[in-house]
């Protein structure tokens, strides 16, 4: 099988932002006293940090407490995005303006349910883009919180 040629840096940021600013859901992986969690979470992007919510009992809840430490994956295998971040709770004060954003981007609004969500801020640290093996090498987008284009 002929591969494309790997994409410049500046494609794979602009795809990259473009699947934050697409995607409604990515994996969210977490680690903590309570173990390991991967789940499927629904995400709203702002440009610099997506929001997550989640049950404040769950795993990942308590991972987050725990740790502040999240992984997020985007995509099909043979185009990933994964980010690694810091997650912090929102607080209460702040949720109103962020889950309105979600809500419009996600077209589901946790406010609604029967049990109180919990609302997450994670900031990326570390953002890798690649399609095929020919773009391992450079997949680094994000490095310390900067784009690197």
């Amino acid at each position: 099988m002929m591969l494309p040629p790997p994409r410049p840096l500046e494609q794979r940021i602009a795809d990259t932002r473009a699947r934050f600013a697409a995607d409604m859901d990515t994996w969210v992986a977490t680690a903590g006293a309570d173990g390991p969690a991967l789940v499927p979470l629904s995400f709203d992007w702002d440009g610099k940090a997506f929001v997550i919510s989640t049950l404040p009992r769950s795993v990942t809840a308590r991972n987050i407490a725990d740790s502040g430490r999240v992984r997020l994956a985007f995509g099909p295998t043979r185009d990933v995005v994964t980010v690694e971040g810091t997650a912090e709770r929102i607080p209460t004060a702040e949720v109103d303006a962020v889950a309105d954003a979600y809500a419009a981007h996600t077209d589901w609004d946790p406010r609604e349910q029967s049990e109180e969500y919990a609302w997450f801020r994670v900031t990326p640290r570390r953002i890798q883009a690649w399609r095929e093996a020919n773009e391992l090498r450079g997949r680094d987008v994000m490095r310390d919180g900067v784009w690197l284009g």
